[in-house]
């Protein structure tokens, strides 16, 4: 499949400039794909244009990754109530190495094909630009009417906002047209991709291009990505879903994925993997004929989860999230970590209890009820043990008189009990 082909039936293409595909039928193309580097990991909203590059690449063609390092010291206006913080130099340059690294997992920048991906960073070239050459050089192109037309200039002058919008940010499409202008001279890049929302500033530079050097440049973006219920994609109560585990873990990557509605399944499985129509349709059958076993969403989570972190610690993230439900995970319980065992309990009715009384050495029927109110009486916890139907960190408890010691804590500060298959507390010791 071509590259718009490909775009087109996984949902991926919003608009597109008339000339575009024939452009890329011609010839191998280099595109570029602006990111912003406000923090050093990509989160997942950045992933629909992260993967625009990568099938861009496998089409055979060359992507340009450019990290905004000018751009962001002055912050879009697009669709933004507000202006953002600015970032010193120091702190972009280590945004952007993080970046890359990221980005390695997706685009090939090492080999020595022709269309290997490069990174860009635009400080580089706009950082000797004096202003006063700017507005000569590339200002002077432009009439502020035009700019003026901008729906994401016009919903900041118009919105509720009192603020209105600073000469830094209305100025930011300039910049960034700018930015295509510079690449298309110095790299021959002939097309610009991004997020529905960036249609103005990605045309800006198509005029600008063709108002300074006659040239002939293209735009293409992909939709912005919902929920089907109308929330926001990629927030979790927590915020961000980051692709740098210090901020989301694997395991909360995975279960972000694992936990999307069937209707976004459907949609996200066809951007976020490489899977072809054909798996794909199978995967849609699978889920039509019995949605409880719900194959989109693990495969989805699979796919998504190996490409970002690794196939071995989506094995983790895996058998990190059986815990709870399998009861020979004894071996899996103990070789956690702190973080991701309070992950996994989260919801789990957490109780304190005397560390004291623990490193003395207490009764197990003691600590479940005097120490925790994990059942509501001594005869009740006897019962329950008689029955075969309690465990101590997935061990079943047959001694309800059994000695609770130091050892048997969980990073040495917990214990996970279940009651039957479904009841299941945590006693911090402290």
């Amino acid at each position: 499949m071509s590259f718009i082909e490909e775009l087109t039936w996984r949902g991926m293409i919003h608009q597109m400039m008339p000339g575009t595909e024939q452009q890329l039928e011609k010839e191998m193309t280099t595109a570029y794909l602006g990111i912003d580097p406000t923090a050093d990991s990509l989160h997942i909203g950045h992933l629909v244009g992260v993967m625009m590059l990568k099938h861009f690449q496998r089409s055979g063609h060359k992507p340009i990754a450019l990290v905004g390092g000018a751009t962001g010291m002055i912050g879009d206006p697009s669709m933004k109530s507000q202006e953002r913080k600015l970032l010193d130099e120091k702190t972009l340059r280590h945004n952007q190495e993080a970046i890359k690294a990221q980005l390695a997992k997706f685009l090939d920048f090492d080999s020595d094909a022709p269309n290997a991906a490069e990174m860009v960073n635009n400080y580089d070239w706009m950082k000797n630009f004096s202003f006063l050459d700017f507005i000569r050089d590339v200002g002077k192109h432009i009439t502020v009417n035009y700019m003026m037309a901008k729906d994401s200039v016009k919903k900041r002058l118009l919105g509720e906002s009192q603020q209105g919008m600073s000469f830094t940010e209305f100025s930011y499409q300039l910049v960034q047209g700018y930015d295509f202008l510079n690449l298309y001279r110095e790299k021959n890049c002939r097309l610009q991709l991004g997020g529905s929302d960036q249609w103005g500033n990605i045309t800006t530079g198509t005029e600008l291009i063709r108002r300074t050097l006659g040239g002939e440049a293209f735009a293409l973006t992909c939709p912005l990505i919902t929920k089907a219920d109308g929330g926001k994609f990629g927030k979790t109560e927590s915020g961000n879903v980051w692709l740098d585990a210090r901020y989301t873990s694997p395991y909360k990557f995975y279960q972000f994925w694992l936990n999307v509605s069937d209707a976004d399944a459907e949609k996200y499985i066809k951007i976020f993997t490489e899977l072809s129509k054909e798996e794909i349709e199978d995967l849609i059958a699978q889920q039509n004929e019995d949605p409880g076993k719900r194959p989109l969403q693990h495969r989805l989570a699979r796919e998504i989860t190996t490409m970002v972190h690794s196939a071995e610690l989506y094995d983790k993230a895996v058998e990190a999230s059986q815990i709870l439900f399998n009861p020979k995970a004894t071996e899996a319980l103990h070789n956690l970590d702190e973080a991701t065992l309070l992950e996994i309990m989260e919801g789990v009715p957490q109780f304190e209890v005397s560390r004291e009384k623990i490193n003395e050495g207490v009764r197990l029927i003691e600590l479940l009820t005097e120490g925790a109110p994990v059942f509501p009486s001594k005869g009740e916890m006897r019962k329950m043990t008689q029955q075969g139907g309690l465990s101590v960190n997935k061990e079943k408890a047959t001694d309800p008189e059994l000695i609770v010691t130091p050892e048997m804590l969980l990073n040495d500060k917990y214990i996970l009990v279940s009651r039957g298959k479904r009841n299941h507390f945590l006693l911090i010791a402290k």
